[in-house]
């Protein structure tokens, strides 16, 4: 799996590869990224990649010539490049997604600035637009980032343990049971009893229980099977 990033601030996202579950994915090959820049594509004598926008609007909007050009040649070094835009006004992303799109070769992410992309951009080149929450950000680097940290774990051999991700939050329409761990008992607050007794039929049966209540409290849309109900 390559992450491809169309950025203009290529260093918000570097950093997050240095360390943790996504270094060890790199240096054993499981995964790999890399980086174009529109400002290296655009033809404007002043290096600009944003105009203002036509029929008038506060803020500047990035323009199609660095963007197509950009994504052109990347198309030409593999047309089999899946191009997803994060956007504010898109389908949320969802942990089906992630398990989905880890089974693509080479995932690009454009990352919009300052109001956004010219339209023409995402309707020529998006294969998926997504966005990660009802809120806005001042650019697409965090939501890419973030799509690409839940696409990488669902990549073969990425986690260390695979059987990690049949238990995580969302999985059966779930959030995850409470977890704990040692000491039993710290500043008189105790771990759920049950969960030290070895019997793990009933541990399994009370986790499966305390995160059906767990969503049922917190998301409680994503509850739509009736025998959880």
């Amino acid at each position: 799996m390559k992450f491809t990033f169309v950025t203009l601030f290529p260093n918000l996202i570097e950093p997050y590869f240095y360390d943790s579950i996504l270094k060890r994915a790199i240096e054993a090959n499981f995964i790999s990224y890399e980086f174009y820049n529109p400002r290296d594509f655009t033809i404007n004598k002043h290096k600009k990649v944003d105009d203002q926008m036509v029929g008038g609007g506060a803020g500047m909007l990035l323009f199609c010539q660095p963007l197509f050009d950009c994504l052109d040649e990347i198309k030409k070094k593999n047309e089999d490049a899946y191009i997803i835009f994060p956007l504010a006004a898109a389908k949320p992303f969802k942990q089906n997604d992630a398990k989905r799109l880890a089974k693509k070769k080479n995932i690009v992410f454009v990352s919009g600035r300052y109001e956004g992309i010219d339209e023409r951009v995402i309707e020529k080149y998006a294969n998926e637009v997504f966005s990660i929450g009802e809120f806005i950000l001042t650019g697409g680097e965090l939501p890419s980032l973030v799509m690409a940290d839940a696409i990488a774990r669902n990549v073969e051999n990425v986690l260390g343990n695979a059987d990690s991700l049949d238990v995580e939050s969302y999985e059966n329409n779930l959030l995850e049971a409470p977890s704990f761990t040692k000491p039993e008992n710290f500043q008189n607050l105790s771990v759920v009893k049950e969960f030290l007794k070895g019997n793990h039929n009933k541990i399994a049966d009370l986790k499966k229980n305390l995160s059906i209540c767990k969503t049922k409290y917190f998301r409680p849309g994503l509850v739509t099977n009736k025998k959880f109900k």
